[in-house]
């Protein structure tokens, strides 16, 4: 089978759009039950768990019905070592990020992808794309139907055929205009305890809101008139975000319904979004709880036993060990976890012109399992977290990093601190401009050399590389968002015209059409490298400070890759000896720019240019 058949069937794991059950059933195995039903009593008593098991085993075989002999027959040669492989580059956007007129922005992304990014990218994640009313898709009004502003779900069905897909499991919280809260107003007695409401705003005790850890500065509970008089809401993000309350046990089985439905509507990876605060317990930090990582390993449990083809990706911007904690055993919760702490450490490394801090903490990156995998993204939709480096930098070096980034144009989002204090909690900035200063001149193509080659550091590491839509482009801060009364993070969400950005790629000497055809040609040349399969080893060589090196490793051992980065304007000499690499050749062969080397002194020996990058490949 051929490179391009092989992503392209790795795509099709496509339901029937009517149940069988005739032909199809599910078969709950003991074991299964077992688990589950242990799970349940940890969250909610014996008793209880007893009562929603068969609940929970009908929403299981429901969705199992829907499968496709194709599909039951595809599952069974399923390896969960190659859910991920060399080939997976999730390209992060949103549905409506390039408009075309007269056409649905679902429709126009496709044909972009279709004409730009075949090569390049087989993973979509497309941002909520679900009717919302407020923070850019994030506060969900219907988790069931396509936002009719993008597509529909014929639009979501013809991207399935081409690509692999990720969808947002917007799980945390709700619209304040959702029909669940809404419903919980009118006073329905189902929606009674969707929700964590108080009578008196003071019911929340000043010790227990200090205790609990926040992502914004805004109040935790937000003021609503309902049926029954006022009631005061647990909001973590907003007044228009209302928090789910999984202490109701109707609410978890709902929402297992929900990321089913994903599943049978084609999602192959189910990103669980701001996770960490499933569970409020207050008097403790309300974030990263015991429940919490329950609820993820139920979640897994049901994901094994009816759709092991689709994985869970946590996504939880605090701190690095508490990040990576959502792995739990390498087997029984997330398949993937954002890597947080890269984006932060790739900047201080650009800004010090040092690799020592990136390097410390690369060292320690060892995925706990064959079948889990860091996703390595350096931009989002949101900014530059930097929770995930409190313990891996000084306060002084994160100062630092706020202190450039402001210089390059950066905004700060603060949260609050237990003594009450804002702190920074992320830097809204487009990646472009967190490298490269924006003054008013025309780029470079040394700020291009800068740009591509902080994002080689994310595809040469061991784990799944991801790139925001606007990273391909190069695009600049939108700064006439900021004037607005808006979130700073809306200056890296800029929708793009069809016909403009085509205009400018299919223009050679323009920024966005030398950062597009850099990146496709890297990316595209990763994608054939058994050697950056999630599963290849991985070993930082610490050569000199201005120099970012990693050897990667194939899972057979049959292809060795050493990535060599130059992060100065300078250039730079290296030695490496041929016993540190551990691969005793002589020829070598930079995959990159096609250079054959011939190394005799037992070192590898090269002059690196500014921001060169380098893989080199025993011959």
């Amino acid at each position: 089978m051929s490179r391009k058949e092989r992503r392209y069937e790795s795509a099709k794991f496509i339901h029937n759009l009517e149940p069988d059950y005739q032909k199809v059933y599910l078969e709950i195995p003991d074991d299964f039950r077992e688990k589950i039903l242990t799970k349940l009593s940890r969250l909610y008593g014996e008793d209880t768990a007893k009562e929603y098991m068969p609940e929970l085993e009908r929403i299981c075989r429901v969705y199992y019905a829907y499968k496709t002999e194709e599909m039951l027959e595809r599952t069974k040669t399923l390896d969960p070592k190659n859910l991920f492989t060399e080939e997976d580059v999730i390209l992060i956007t949103y549905g409506d990020l390039i408009r075309e007129e007269g056409a649905s922005p679902l429709t126009t992304l496709s044909k972009f992808c279709g004409l730009y990014l075949k090569q390049t990218i087989n993973t979509l994640h497309i941002l909520p794309f679900f009717p919302y009313s407020s923070d850019r898709g994030f506060a969900i009004e219907d988790f069931e139907t396509v936002d009719p502003e993008l597509g529909s779900w014929k639009d979501i069905e013809d991207l399935e055929t081409r690509y692999k897909l990720m969808f947002d499991g917007v799980i945390n919280h709700v619209s304040s205009k959702s029909r669940w809260f809404q419903r919980f107003l009118d006073g329905t007695p189902h929606y009674k305890d969707f929700f964590i409401s108080y009578d008196s705003y003071d019911d929340l005790t000043s010790e227990e809101r200090s205790a609990i850890f926040r992502p914004r500065t805004t109040d935790i509970l937000t003021k609503f008139h309902t049926i029954d008089g006022e009631k005061h809401i647990w909001s973590t993000f907003s007044k228009d975000q209302i928090d789910l309350n999984y202490k109701n046990p109707e609410v978890l089985v709902r929402v297992i319904e929900i990321l089913l439905l994903y599943a049978r509507k084609g999602a192959v990876i189910i990103r669980l979004d701001a996770v960490t605060f499933l569970w409020a317990n207050p008097g403790t930090s309300c974030a990263n709880l015991e429940e919490t990582h329950m609820i993820v390993k139920v979640f897994r449990d049901i994901l094994d036993l009816v759709a092991p083809h689709v994985s869970i990706i946590t996504e939880t911007n605090i701190p690095h060990e508490d990040n990576i904690s959502y792995f739990g055993n390498g087997s029984d919760e997330a398949h993937m976890v954002y890597n947080f702490a890269l984006p932060p450490l790739v900047l201080h490394t650009f800004y010090t012109k040092d690799t020592t801090r990136l390097n410390e903490w690369a060292e320690s990156l060892k995925p706990p399992s064959e079948t889990t995998a860091y996703f390595n993204f350096l931009d989002s939709h949101d900014g530059v977290g930097l929770m995930a480096v409190k313990d891996l930098l000084s306060h002084d070096e994160i100062q630092f990093i706020i202190r450039r980034a402001r210089e390059h144009g950066g905004y700060i989002s603060y949260k609050t601190d237990k003594d009450g204090q804002e702190v920074p909690y992320e830097i809204n900035i487009t990646w472009f401009n967190a490298l490269c200063r924006e003054d008013g001149t025309p780029h470079t193509d040394l700020q291009v050399d800068i740009f591509i080659a902080s994002r080689a550091m994310a595809l040469a590491l061991q784990g799944v590389p991801g790139i925001y839509l606007h990273s391909f482009f190069g695009t600049r801060n939108d700064i006439d968002v900021v004037s607005c009364p808006i979130s700073k993070r809306e200056v890296n969400r800029k929708a793009l015209d069809y016909n403009t950005l085509t205009k400018a790629i299919d223009d050679p000497d323009t920024l966005t059409s030398k950062i597009i055809r850099k990146l496709n040609s890297i990316i595209s040349l990763r994608t054939k490298q058994s050697a950056f399969h999630p599963n290849g080893a991985q070993k930082i060589l610490k050569v000199k400070p201005e120099i970012f090196a990693v050897l990667r490793t194939s899972p057979n051992e049959d292809q060795h890759i050493l990535s060599l980065i130059n992060i100065t304007d300078d250039e730079i000499q290296i030695a490496i000896p041929l016993r540190e690499v551990q691969v005793l050749k002589q020829e070598w062969y930079d995959l990159i720019s096609q250079d054959k080397h011939t190394f005799k002194d037992e070192n590898i020996s090269l002059t690196l240019k500014p921001y060169d990058i380098v893989w080199l490949e025993p011959q």
